[in-house]
């Protein structure tokens, strides 16, 4: 109960950070023009979001950084709060929230055309990023390899460990940020995979691995504050890498990443929207079988408003997270 309670106190501190610095953050991205660039083939709708700040990332990742930091200087002092174990992640959210923003700011500065980093490259910095933290996982931390639901023993992968885990971390890094691009979406479902790992953490008896998840709820929470409908700023790459390869640390590290198709449902089949739409595409010369991917947006041409897409797909995150939890504890 008390490791449950200090977690709590972790996010309520991050959120409060998070809230109180969001206003001066905007109003800089908004002197320094730093203004979301819109999709030409994306919903008509969108339009209306030109020139919102983006690379809001910072807003929350700044605030988890310091409260870690602090924390961790606390060891200096006798009190232990967060352990080494919470660096793995907190370097993994650093990484991809660089090259995250080094995306977005190449996207701004390309004379508002939205393009930043080519595929190939964001992709092969994704790749070593991963290998390396992969290593780390196996190597340093001593991650549990696998559990599965039902079965008490943990299963070793030998030396697919490290090839697999850095998949899941690519995998995961880029479903977050297909996700991204409705107001309050992404962080939703975000902070609720979190919150739900957090749990699992905690649970396992990885205390800091909790507390560090729950530190992030907090501070998406009061990310979200200023990003729910209508969005007053957007996450951008430099949020959405970060939050997916970090959920995916926090997963690799409890040895339940294989419920990530549960706990994470959406992402996931935003990922799968637009393989099947791409190969689709392809095998029959130009049919579709969405009106549009990703998936959120095929929802929004069908008629579904921003927030009715949000607010079901968090409702189904929630009622998967749930079962994933089950599982965890079989």
């Amino acid at each position: 109960m008390m490791q449950s309670s200090m977690a709590v106190a972790l996010a309520g501190f991050s959120f409060m950070l998070t809230v109180i610095w969001g206003p001066p953050l905007i109003r800089v991205l908004r002197y320094l023009k730093i203004g979301k660039s819109i999709r030409v083939e994306g919903p008509e709708r969108h339009f209306t979001k030109l020139g919102t700040p983006t690379m809001g990332g910072v807003m929350f990742i700044l605030p988890v950084i310091l409260i870690t930091v602090l924390m961790n200087g606390g060891s200096l002092l006798g009190i232990t709060l967060l352990g080494r174990s919470v660096i793995v992640p907190l370097i993994t959210m650093v990484l991809f929230a660089g090259l995250g923003a080094v995306d977005d700011w190449l996207g701004l500065r390309a004379e508002r055309r939205a393009k930043g980093l080519s595929a190939r490259t964001k992709m092969l910095f994704q790749i070593i990023f991963s290998v390396m933290i992969a290593l780390a996982l196996d190597f340093i931390l001593d991650a549990p390899e696998l559990f599965l639901p039902g079965i008490p023993l943990e299963l070793t992968l030998g030396i697919w460990y490290v090839p697999i885990a850095a998949f899941v971390i690519v995998s995961m890094s880029n479903a977050i940020n297909l996700t991204d691009g409705l107001d309050g979406l992404a962080g939703l479902i975000s902070a609720t995979a979190f919150a739900t790992y957090g749990g699992i953490a905690l649970l396992q008896g990885q205390i800091f691995l909790g507390r560090f998840c729950f530190t992030l709820v907090g501070a998406i929470f009061g990310f979200l504050w200023f990003n729910v409908h209508p969005a007053q700023l957007f996450m951008g790459d430099t949020g959405a890498l970060s939050l997916g390869a970090t959920l995916a640390v926090a997963a690799l590290m409890t040895g339940q990443w294989i419920l990530i198709p549960l706990i994470a449902v959406i992402p996931v089949s935003v990922v799968l929207s637009v393989v099947l739409q791409v190969g689709y595409f392809k095998l029959t010369g130009g049919k579709r079988l969405f009106k549009m991917a990703p998936l959120q947006h095929h929802f929004e041409l069908l008629g579904w408003s921003e927030t009715q897409v949000v607010q079901r797909f968090w409702l189904i995150t929630l009622l998967f997270a749930m079962v994933g939890v089950a599982l965890a504890l079989v």
